[in-house]
């Protein structure tokens, strides 16, 4: 690495720790496309490259922290295949990383270990599983467009389109409509591609703006996460309480539920609320125990209830992720989510319906907040 290019951050002595660790180590790090990246594979790497889910996604780095630090850190629960710093021109880093470890079951003893690791700085890490994502939606597009023409526009973009739904919906109650689109990808590099460049192509050739977001959902592996030890020399420093016994439950078995129907679809989670109550978990006091959805209770804090019951759990940060499976006729939206909580023994997956459009909330924000509802049903439950 060009080590004189980092000699513009703000703590040369930083820079110099970097420097000296790199002699002495001997470690080879290159700089590509905004990121500095160790391995890929590392020095005397035997076997093929990792599958799915073993990558590890690190944000709130310190921007003066390296990797002289953060490579020992995140080998010590387990050999690394590949690290990622993003950096910016400066010579700091941009306060996120990668860590890919050779399977699955090691990136899931680092988020146990290391989520919410205190820093010699005092910032606590934030570790979670990586998603790698292929799915991309399209929002604002002419109602005109058809499916062909999209393939065509796309396809000119990047390679590796698997699949293209196009939905047009009716919005509030005025008959607007409002058309999507939902683009599968083989690859997050040709799904990142096409994300670059599709909102200039369709300004360009239409003359309207659209919205590209990314659909974020991660498939369970094939062998569910075993979760086998792992013989590796663990942090000593930062231990994380053990959480309560009752989240440990051999009862604690998540599985998909059916998609209910849009007239049963649960609006309140007050049952949960009070058994989780019960168990002995002092709840937030911003977060109503037992009240119904019109007194505005659990229904508009179901996101921040299950966070601050983690926290105060030390289960770790819950992740979300979803995926779009199908629109119905009474204009509610089926979605397949996925919420993995590192102090749990298997993440949480179903189906649940929103109605896009409720006022004062994003689809994003319905959609958190009736997954958190589910999720603190399956805990309530367990």
């Amino acid at each position: 690495v060009q080590v004189q290019q980092l000699q513009s951050s703000f703590s040369p002595k930083r820079v110099k720790a970097l420097e000296d660790w790199l002699m002495k180590t001997g470690v080879r790090l290159t700089q590509v496309n905004g990121q500095r990246k160790y391995g890929g594979p590392p020095p005397g790497w035997t076997g093929p490259p990792p599958g799915s889910g073993s990558e590890v996604f690190i944000s709130d780095i310190p921007r003066d922290l390296y990797e002289d630090y953060l490579i020992p850190l995140f080998q010590s629960v387990g050999q690394l295949y590949e690290f990622r710093l993003m950096m910016n021109f400066s010579g700091q880093n941009r306060g996120f990383a990668y860590a890919k470890y050779g399977d699955s079951a090691v990136a899931a003893s680092a988020i146990r270990q290391l989520h919410r690791f205190r820093l010699p700085s005092g910032t606590l890490l934030v570790v979670r599983r990586s998603t790698d994502k292929r799915q991309l939606l399209l929002g604002d597009l002419p109602h005109s467009l058809v499916r062909e023409e999209l393939l065509d526009i796309l396809n000119g973009l990047s390679d590796g389109v698997q699949a293209v739904t196009i939905r047009t919906m009716q919005v509030g109650t005025l008959g607007d409509k409002k058309t999507s689109a939902l683009v599968q990808y083989s690859s997050h590099h040709a799904a990142s591609m096409a994300k670059k460049e599709v909102m200039q192509v369709f300004k360009k050739r239409y003359g309207t703006p659209i919205t590209v977001k990314w659909m974020c959902f991660s498939r369970p592996e094939e062998d569910v996460q075993k979760e086998r030890p792992v013989a590796q020399t663990t942090p000593k420093m930062n231990p994380r309480p053990p959480p309560p016994s009752f989240f440990l439950s051999s009862r604690f078995q998540p599985h998909p539920v059916p998609c209910p129907a849009a007239q049963s679809f649960p609006r309140a989670v007050g049952s949960p609320l009070v058994c989780l109550h019960k168990q002995g978990v002092d709840l937030p006091k911003d977060c109503a125990v037992g009240q119904s959805p019109a007194v505005g209770g659990p229904q508009r804090n179901a996101d921040l209830l299950l966070r601050r019951l983690c926290e105060t759990c030390n289960l770790g940060e819950p992740l979300y992720s979803w995926r779009f499976c199908s629109a119905g006729l009474d204009g509610f939206v089926c979605f397949a989510y996925h919420v993995s909580i590192p102090g749990l023994p298997a993440p949480v997956r179903g189906l649940v319906q929103v109605l896009p459009g409720a006022p004062g909330h994003s689809l994003e924000q319905e959609l958190r907040r009736s997954i958190a509802e589910r999720v603190l049903q399956t805990l309530a439950d367990a």
